[in-house]
Parts: C-alpha cells; structure tokens; sequence
C-alpha cells in the first residue's frame, strides 16, 4: 500500500500537469520557505520587521494555494498531498518492529512493606483530589505525605522517609519533583513509582503509563514489575526528561512569563535572538563541537525526531544509556527559509553521546530542567547514569503507544518485494 500511495501521489501531479508540476511542487516548497522566514522576522525582530513578518507568514501560503486554485491544481494537489499521507502513515506501520523495547517489560517483584508516597495537591490542576489518589493510596497500605505550599525541601523529605524505613518511594506530581525523589531512590536502590498527577508528566508517558487515569497506577503497589532506567544530570541536578538551554530557558526565566506567556515571548525573543551581545551557546561531546548555538535540549534518551508534532517528546527506550542532543542555530530569514527540510536543515544537529559539556559567554548559564527553571555555573557537564534507577510499573498496565517510526522507504520497498509480502527477520 505504501508503494502504491506513493506512485499515486506522483502520477496524479504528472497526469494533470506533466512536467510542470515539478514547477508547481516548487512553488509549493517556495510558499513554505517564504512563511518560514516571516516567522523569523516575526519572533526575532520588532516594529516594522515584526509587522512585515506576520504579513509574509500569512501572504506566502495563501498566495499558494491562489495560484493553485487558479490554474486548476488546488484539488489534484491536494489529492496528491492526501496519498502522500497514506504513503508516509503505511511505510511507518510496515516497519514497526515487533520487538517490544526492554523498558517496557520488566520483572516481577514482591510487594513492598513500607511505600511512602509524596503528592502535591495542586499539580496538575488538582489531580491529587480529583482521583482520591490519598485515601486510594493509604488504603494500598502507603505512607502518604502531600507537599504544602512553603517550599519545602523535596528530597529532604525523601531522605527523611528512608531515614524510616521506607522500602518504596513514589510521587503523584509533576515531572520536576518526580525526578527529585527519584534520585533518591536511586542512590539508595530502592524501587520507584510514577504516579502521574501532574500537567503532562512525560516521564510517565515514555514509560507506557496511563496518564488519564493517575489512580491506576497505584496497582503497582500490590502487583507490579520492575524496569531498570536511566537518570541523567546537569551538573549536580538530576531530570528525568530533558535540560534546556538558551532562548526557552531565557524566556521561561522571566516572572512575566507565567502571567503572560505569549507577549513575554514576543517581548523577549528579538533581544535573544538578534542582540549583538545576546548570549549564545558552545556544546562538546566527544569529538563534535558546535558553536554560536541559540538553543540547546539535551534529553534523558534520545527522542525519536527532531519534531513530533502528532506526540512530542516521544522517547523509543529510557534504558540506552545515551544522552540526546538537539542543538539549534538561525542567524537570519535564509536560514530560517532552510528549516522546511526538517532534519536536514543546517540549523539543526542531532547527536547522542554519554556526556556533553554545555559553555556560554557568561558565568552562569539559566536551564529549564524538567519544567523547572535553574541556574547553573558555567560550563555545565550532562551526563546519564545508565540504569541507575529501579521503577515499578503495575503489571497490567495501559502501554501509552509510541510514535510511529520514521518512514524508511529502502526497508520498506525491500519488505514489499521480498517473496510472499513476509516482513524480513531483521524488521521482524
């Protein structure tokens, strides 16, 4: 199917409009690299620029599809546009491995004795009392400990908790104190529970966790397995998810930014982006270095794509033992024109490596870990301690799907030749 999407999709440009269509897909291209560049002029300059900016996003793509629709190719261009999404969405199911990663299997363990359970009862807008995740818990036979308001030191209760004679920690919040109380756990090797109860909870999600229903997870209590994951660090500083460095955790540093997040960004960006003295970034890792950079995520396990916009965020494993790293730098609107090829464009680079070395022209260098805004001393080391914690999941769990792979179009015309349609044993 996906083969013959795709020579569909090509035929229908070629029987409407021959070898113009090649001309029009370009144009198509070009409408796209002039929206690109508006948006540039949008986020990285002010005034005039920032109005001109808004006016050629939004002029590029619709002068397109006039064009389109004037000579007679707005619909079979967009028929062909359809059998390129079948194309792409049977490529990736024909590929899908029927391995299942090792993160989400796991080995079953006996109950604990003493689980204690940190909750934060305003996460995630209030999740805690929503799901009736205290009483659930203390009648599973849990320690239930919730965080008041008067920022109270994390980690120091956790410590306190195996100080006596806790045998499992947990935390129903978010992503942030999730990776608090799990470092802990993890230099005492003591078993770990996600409880999802915060505003997106990532972690949970990579782990195959039902994000909708927090409660369900309590199950892991009584009837659970145990998966070996990864922690990673910024200097003494532990996430679960990524790091961020640059112009996001710039902007989410601001006060102004909870209040109003849209008009802090528009306020903040062009002295990021384009100031003559705006900070940028320098990264190592082993042997590639990069430099002028803009922003800097470094991730607990490398992500599966650069941008996933149907699931972002998605990681295939938490136990390779390899820091991802996304670095990106745009100096002007012809490189943010560039950066419709995605992956390709020289303003991205993606590298995965078991250390990386993060150094700024200042000081101190502002993060975003986990959600979480910090400031770090300059230069800042990421590592990742390979199966340095011990997670338990319940047994029956939900998996979350993961984020279909990347359409390999040589692997699949290969499964599609092979005799009989069968899949060869490496996808196998």
């Amino acid at each position: 199917m996906a083969l013959l999407a795709l020579l569909a999709s090509v035929l229908v440009a070629l029987v409407v409009a021959g070898l113009r269509s090649v001309l029009w897909a370009l144009i198509g291209i070009g409408g796209l690299a002039l929206a690109a560049a508006g948006v540039w002029w949008t986020l990285a300059h002010t005034g005039v620029v920032r109005v001109a900016g808004v006016a050629l996003s939004l002029a590029a793509p619709v002068t397109v599809l006039a064009l389109y629709a004037a000579y007679g190719m707005l619909g079979p261009a967009l028929l062909s546009l359809a059998l390129w999404m079948l194309a792409t969405g049977a490529a990736r199911i024909a590929v899908v491995p029927g391995h299942v990663p090792s993160t989400r299997e796991g080995e079953p363990t006996g109950a604990p004795r003493h689980p204690w359970i940190l909750m934060n009862p305003r996460s995630g807008g209030g999740k805690v009392g929503r799901f009736h995740l205290v009483d659930k818990a203390r009648s599973a036979g849990a320690r239930v400990v919730l965080l008041g308001a008067g920022g109270q030191d994390v980690a120091a209760l956790a410590r306190q908790a195996v100080a006596e004679g806790a045998d499992l920690l947990a935390v129903a919040g978010g992503d942030g104190t999730q990776a608090l109380v799990a470092e802990v756990a993890a230099r005492h090797d003591l078993p770990f529970v996600v409880i999802p109860a915060g505003t997106r909870n990532h972690f949970a999600l990579d782990l195959g966790l039902d994000r909708d229903d927090p409660a369900a997870n309590l199950a892991a209590l009584s009837d659970g397995v145990e998966l070996r994951v990864d922690l990673a660090f910024a200097a003494d500083r532990v996430f679960v998810n990524n790091a961020s460095f640059g112009t996001y955790a710039a902007v989410v540093g601001d006060p102004a930014y909870r209040d109003e997040k849209v008009q802090t960004i528009l306020q903040a960006l062009p002295g990021l982006l384009t100031r003559p003295d705006a900070s940028r970034l320098r990264m190592r890792a082993g042997a590639t270095r990069a430099e002028g950079l803009q922003a800097l995520l470094v991730s607990n396990n490398p992500y599966l794509r650069a941008v996933d916009s149907a699931r972002p965020g998605r990681r295939e494993r938490l136990d390779s033992g390899l820091l991802g790293v996304l670095c990106v730098r745009v100096d002007n609107a012809a490189q943010a024109a560039r950066m419709v090829r995605g992956a390709r464009s020289a303003g991205l680079m993606r590298l995965t490596a078991d250390e990386v070395v993060v150094e700024a022209d200042t000081d101190t260098v502002p993060i975003g870990i986990d959600g979480e805004h910090v400031v770090l001393p300059a230069p800042v080391v990421c590592r990742i301690a390979p199966g340095a914690l011990r997670v338990r999941v319940p047994r029956n769990r939900r998996r979350t799907p993961l984020s279909r792979p990347v359409a390999d179009w040589p692997h699949v015309t290969r499964l599609a030749l092979a005799p009989g349609g069968r899949r060869s044993p490496a996808a196998a």
